[in-house]
């Protein structure tokens, strides 16, 4: 019998048992019967509440990186950057590797992951789906994985330690931002339901596949 066409099955990511996943109840998860590794889970907020974060995740993106993270004053003198600022004064200094890790994991990873969200939960409103949202399904797992506000922003509080007996630091709008955007991220994580995208995908030949893979956050299909 054809993989594809067994009803909601799944190999676990870790020992490779196929199973079946019942109807999950807000908030169920679904373990491997031989390892117990993860295999599902069914969101237990509304519909639209990824959608919803998302939104609210661009804004805050925006003015993250439109606005100052701090301002700096030292003998009457003061300073302030943005995140892309201080990127490119790395690149200025001659730290061209860490300006350009800086910059990828800082703004465009997280812009990229915010941006793909956006586009597929609209495409998931749509029936049928457009083609290309599997692949995309499979981006914005990668985007997400390269997403590091958060060592950004410790390593931004390390520094402010070191500084503070020399300068007077005040926090900008973009630290706010950043802040605000590193408890939104996750809780898009939680509460956005890529399986159930994953079981509207059509194959190439125009069949809805039921075999899916568990594969971290966003489970993906065979290739």
């Amino acid at each position: 019998m054809n993989a594809r066409f067994v009803s909601s099955a799944v190999a676990c990511p870790d020992c490779d048992l196929l199973q079946q996943i019942p109807p999950l109840p807000p908030g169920g998860k679904a373990r491997c019967t031989r390892c117990g590794c993860s295999l599902a889970k069914q969101p237990a907020g509304p519909r639209d509440l990824p959608l919803a974060l998302t939104l609210a995740a661009a804004i805050i993106y925006v003015i993250a990186n439109a606005s100052p993270l701090m301002d700096l004053s030292v003998v009457g003198r003061t300073a302030s950057t943005t995140i892309v600022g201080g990127a490119y004064e790395m690149w200025m200094q001659g730290e061209e590797i860490i300006g350009v890790l800086v910059l990828f994991c800082v703004v465009i990873a997280p812009g990229g992951y915010l941006l793909f969200m956006l586009v597929l939960q609209l495409a998931a409103r749509r029936s049928p789906m457009p083609h290309w949202v599997g692949e995309m399904l499979r981006w914005v797992h990668h985007f997400q994985m390269w997403s590091m506000l958060e060592v950004m922003m410790l390593g931004i509080l390390v520094a402010l330690i070191k500084i503070a007996q020399l300068a007077s630091v005040q926090a900008g709008i973009g630290m706010y931002a950043v802040g605000a955007l590193m408890l939104l991220l996750p809780g898009i994580m939680v509460s956005f339901d890529a399986r159930e995208l994953w079981q509207r995908v059509e194959w190439a030949d125009g069949e809805v596949p039921k075999l899916t893979r568990a594969v971290g956050p966003a489970a993906e299909p065979p290739r």
